[in-house]
Parts: C-alpha cells; structure tokens; sequence
C-alpha cells in the first residue's frame, strides 16, 4: 500500500514586527570617556526599541571613545528610542541622533589617498586644501603618529578615501598633490578606485 505524501503546512512563517513595521534611519553620533561595555550599552537599547544596527565607525583616541553609526528603529519608537539615549549621559556617553537625509548619488570615482612622512604642523590643512579647491570630497580620513623603527623621529601618516566628482580633472589633482607633496617633504600615492555612475 502506498503511503500518502505528508501534508504541506499552511502555517505562515514567523515575521517578526520589525518586518512589517515602518522604519527611520537615524544617524548618531557618540562620544565618551572609553570603558567596557560602551558599544553593548548602545546596541541594547537598539535592540530594545526593536532597532536594527546598519552601519558604523568607532574608535578609541586618547583616553575617549568616539563613533558615528546608522540604525533603523520603527517609526513609533523612534521618540521612545531617543530619550533613552539621552539616559546614557549619566553613565558618561553623550550620543547626539539625527535623522538620515538621502542624497541622491552624483556621477564620478572613488580614489584613495595613501600619506606618509616626516610630522609637522599644517600637513592636513594643506593637503585638504589642494583636494577641496578641485572640488573633491573627503569621505573618510584616518591619521596617526608614530615612531619610525630607525630613527624614532614622529611619522605621520593618512588615509583617506576621496569621491571625484565627473567634471574633476584628475590629472590637475594629481599634479597639485605632487606639488604640495614636494613642498611637505612627504610621500603621497593616490589611486582612483572605482566608477560611480
């Protein structure tokens, strides 16, 4: 005798209430004395406000802790969500929230900036002049100091990743890195990256 096929089930599958709920974005930043336990402070009440946690830079400078991050919370816990960020204070955080502002993507290239040389005031200033004066953005920059291996004198170095815009004229860029480069007595590689269309 044959068996009959079992049955498939019509039970719908679990969705929890953050997949039908209407969603913000909020963009936060965070800054505190560092200590154990920062960031799971955050992401709790993330967690508890039935957020979701999308994206984020964070480190330690000094003796602080510093971030910027995106979550999606549910609309109507967005208020709720807020007050309890500002309840971190007393525990040393301070965490300011903004709403996401969209911004339509424009035509051009990511590069990469790679710097590295002998420290001296003014190094930053003069090389995001040269790259705001072609209308280039910095969208993210990371520096630090430290001691060359032979010598011990203080090294500065960055990175940095750059959003050309279509009508830049990268050689020009290029040639004033170059040139500023030389002036600095510092070594500079940039790089374009990838095609934004």
């Amino acid at each position: 005798m044959q068996k009959a096929a079992p049955k498939e089930s019509l039970a719908m599958p679990e969705l929890s209430l953050y997949q039908f709920c209407m969603q913000i974005t909020l963009v936060m930043t965070v800054v505190g004395q560092d200590r154990p336990g920062l960031i799971e402070a955050v992401a709790r009440l993330v967690r508890h406000h039935g957020g979701n946690w999308l994206e984020s830079r964070m480190c330690r400078l000094g003796g602080e802790f510093a971030g910027i991050l995106r979550v999606n919370v549910p609309t109507e816990n967005k208020e709720k969500f807020v007050q309890s960020l500002g309840e971190l204070k007393s525990e040393g955080l301070t965490v300011v929230v903004q709403p996401d502002v969209a911004t339509p993507q424009k035509a051009g290239s990511v590069a990469l900036l790679t710097l590295v040389g002998q420290d001296r005031p003014g190094i930053v200033r003069e090389i995001s002049h040269v790259i705001a004066r072609h209308g280039v953005n910095i969208e993210e920059l990371e520096t630090e100091c430290s001691s060359a291996p032979m010598s011990g004198e203080t090294l500065f170095s960055a990175n940095a990743r750059l959003f050309i815009p279509q009508d830049c004229d990268v050689a020009n860029l290029r040639a004033d890195l170059e040139l500023i480069a030389a002036d600095l007595q510092v070594e500079i590689r940039f790089e374009k990256a990838r095609e934004i269309k």
